[in-house]
């Protein structure tokens, strides 16, 4: 097979297809949004008709998956990591039922935050949910360990997390493809039962997860993925967990280390391996991308006469990524000076972009706020999200996606007038729409603003579920007709916006503002793309 030059995304993309993939379920979130956008693209998967729509959010994505994978196929589900507590009940309880055909759920963990409100590690959701989780450390391997995933997932009947991080998700290297494999047939569970989770057959299925542990362990042993690299020099071990293996082969290959190494990219990891390892260096480094999860386990919360250093004892930053320089710090070389950022690669803050019809919804409501004190807008996540800096300093809060609604909500309960939420179309789709029902139902006074600009912006312009349907949506949770307005963004009709923004706020009653503009970069792909086409017939 030829070889592919990819993202480490795009890589997971391909080795599903290769293993027969039958479906794919994603909610948008960098860096996980290449994945499913990869196969979208698929000349191969469109042939086979692999079905790649996105989902409304994680929960339906993983719940669709673990549908097609009850079905007998093998399904992908993809998510960054906070997609994953949105997931989680899901996930979690996706351990308990099993699977029938392969399921793999791919999380992007984003260490640094470049594109997220919080940098959790998601293999502890891997450990919580008692499955195999695997850490693939370079481009080859992410798409080798989705086949080898999938079959994983298919002989121990378990769902498998395939856990990446953004340096990993969005960087380039060659890829050597495998055999593809031809698509399960559709085949129900020999077991009728074992996806419900009534409390007398889940108690058996917990006993059953539990007893597969040990098997899991000694799966990890046997696999390769967990692998000794012997050399001479024990005064030090290191144990490398994921991308960090790259970030110390660097170093190392530099510094002409000659310690030995430890690489963990599954889990669990049986602790008789650990500990043999300890046992014969003086003291070990852990080298891992996120939580000290690794370390912890072998620090343990009682006194030990190991020497273990990583991000607890401070030998690592704490928080955000790692690289060579960090590495080679922690392990006592030195460091070169950095040479200085070039000014125009310097990170540069992000702004909204210009055109955009936030800008003309958030100059509008600064004016309609105007006679009430600050601090009333809720704000979710989206482009919309970036009115937090000046010049607009427009919102108030972002926490997670679908919590602009409800805070206002609860603030409005506290006696708040008036209460405003801006929530973009997809995120209302996402999570929205069951804080508006719950206003609805205690007719909370609350001023919604659905920013609607036709597409999932924020990752990039992907399909938007809420794409004409957001007034129906209201009209069936009930939104009173005459407080149900559609607002035009453009600064020629600011006034008539102001003026909309002031009626809605004074109103005691929950009322939806739907500001509805396309976004200024999908208008322009699809003018350039529609002038293409018309030039070329």
């Amino acid at each position: 097979m030829k070889e592919l030059v990819l993202l480490g995304d795009e890589a997971i993309g391909q080795g599903a297809l290769d293993a027969g993939l039958s479906g794919v379920y994603a909610y948008p979130g960098t860096p996980s949004t290449e994945i499913c956008e990869y196969i979208q693209r698929s000349k191969e998967a469109g042939e086979r008709n692999v079905h790649a729509q996105w989902s409304a959010n994680e929960k339906t994505a993983m719940e669709a998956g673990l549908g097609m994978s009850y079905a007998g196929k093998r399904a992908l589900v993809c998510m960054k990591h906070v997609g994953l507590n949105v997931a989680a009940d899901a996930f979690i309880n996706a351990g308990m039922t099993g699977v029938n055909g392969g399921l793999v759920v791919v999380v992007a963990d984003d260490p640094s935050m470049h594109s997220s409100q919080n940098e959790q590690d998601s293999r502890f959701y891997g450990k919580f949910a008692m499955v195999p989780v695997l850490e693939p450390a370079t481009q080859q391997e992410a798409y080798q360990m989705t086949p080898y995933g999938f079959a994983l997932s298919e002989k121990f009947r378990l769902p498998v997390m395939l856990r990446i991080t953004t340096r990993l998700a969005h960087s380039r290297s060659a890829v050597k493809r495998s055999e593809v494999r031809k698509e399960n047939d559709v085949r129900l569970p020999a077991d009728l039962k074992q996806f419900i989770l009534l409390p007398a057959l889940a108690r058996k299925r917990y006993k059953l997860l539990l007893s597969t542990q040990e098997k899991l362990e000694m799966e990890s042993l046997d696999s390769g993925l967990n692998r000794l690299e012997q050399e001479e020099d024990t005064s030090l071990g290191i144990i490398a967990c994921g991308l960090s293996y790259n970030y110390y082969q660097e170093v190392a290959a530099d510094a002409g280390l000659k310690h030995p190494l430890l690489k963990i990219s599954q889990y669990p990891v049986p602790a008789g391996l650990l500990n043999d390892f300890v046992k014969q260096v003086d003291r070990v480094v852990v080298l891992e991308e996120g939580a000290p999860l690794m370390e912890e386990s072998l620090t343990g919360i009682l006194e030990n006469d190991y020497r273990i250093g990583g991000r607890l004892n401070g030998l690592l930053p704490r928080d955000g990524e790692l690289d060579p320089l960090l590495v080679k710090k922690a392990l006592g070389l030195p460091v070169e000076a950095v040479r200085a950022v070039p000014e125009i690669v310097k990170n540069r803050p992000p702004a909204l972009c210009k055109g955009c019809s936030h800008i003309d919804m958030y100059n509008a409501l600064n004016e309609a706020l105007e006679p009430y004190s600050p601090g009333r807008v809720f704000s979710d996540i989206g482009c919309y999200t970036l009115g937090a800096l000046p010049p607009y300093n427009a919102i108030n809060s972002c926490v997670d996606m679908g919590a602009s609604v409800t805070m206002a909500k609860g603030a409005s309960d506290a006696g708040l007038r008036p209460a405003v939420a801006v929530i973009g179309d997809s995120t209302f789709t996402h999570s929205g729409m069951t804080g508006l029902l719950d206003a609805v139902v205690e007719q909370t006074p609350l001023t919604v603003i659905i920013s609607d600009n036709s597409t999932t912006g924020m990752t990039g312009g992907q399909k938007s579920h809420a794409t004409n349907r957001l007034l129906d949506i209201c009209r069936g949770i009930g939104v009173e007709e005459e407080h149900m307005r559609v607002m035009n963004p453009l600064r020629k009709h600011h006034e008539e916006s102001r003026m909309m923004l002031s009626e809605e706020l004074a109103y005691e009653g929950v009322s939806v503002i739907i500001s509805q503009r396309e976004c200024i970069q999908t208008a322009g792909r699809r003018l350039r793309k529609e002038k293409s086409k018309k030039a070329s017939t």
